[in-house]
């Protein structure tokens, strides 16, 4: 019995100290209107994945072979808001290759220039406020007409910065529900007239 215990402290321990790393690698083909997508701890446990695809009016995401869930765009900007990102969620790698067509003619070149560029000056001012983070990107020019995009980033955090993440939510929504109840209550006590 206290084996157990001492067992279960330690490891309860190093999760709540020991760096989480989680992956997302995603999959982006115009063509074929689809990205893809998977979730990972430490590279390689897979969590999650799936594909999405552009349709009239929302995105479709196709989470398992029999079931898919539907967002709306009007319903993605209300849905970014509720997914902050505090500080003690780092990142800590985006890699990126971007295949595109034009490597016969001059304008596919410039744009692979251009875009290179913007990476690179973007990398730049990201590697300043951060430099530990691994930043690569790369493109590829095809003669065929195509345009594809490989991302991978990682972030790192802990269980200690996720339990205060998770307070932190928590004690927003406390607020929140005692604010309308707070409006409820005096509503009520008006008089009628």
């Amino acid at each position: 019995m206290g084996e157990l215990f001492v067992y279960s402290l330690f490891f309860g321990v190093l999760f709540f100290f020991f760096p989480v790393f989680v992956y997302v690698d995603g999959y982006v083909d115009a063509a074929e209107n689809k990205a893809w997508f998977a979730l990972c701890l430490f590279r390689r446990l897979k969590i999650y994945g799936g594909y999405g695809e552009l349709r009239k009016g929302g995105v479709a995401l196709h989470l398992t072979d029999k079931k898919a869930v539907f967002l709306p765009y009007t319903a993605m900007s209300d849905t970014r808001k509720k997914f902050e990102i505090t500080k003690g969620f780092q990142l800590w790698r985006f890699h990126q290759i971007v295949e595109v067509s034009g490597a016969e003619k001059l304008y596919g070149v410039l744009l692979a220039a251009v875009m290179q560029s913007a990476g690179a000056a973007a990398f730049s001012v990201l590697k300043t406020r951060h430099p530990f983070v691994s930043l690569k990107s790369s493109i590829l020019l095809t003669e065929q007409a195509t345009l594809k995009v490989s991302v991978q980033f990682a972030t790192v955090f802990n269980g200690f910065v996720l339990t205060l993440a998770l307070i932190k939510k928590g004690l927003e929504e406390l607020l929140k529900w005692i604010k309308e109840k707070r409006s409820t209550a005096s509503w009520k006590r008006l008089p009628n007239n």
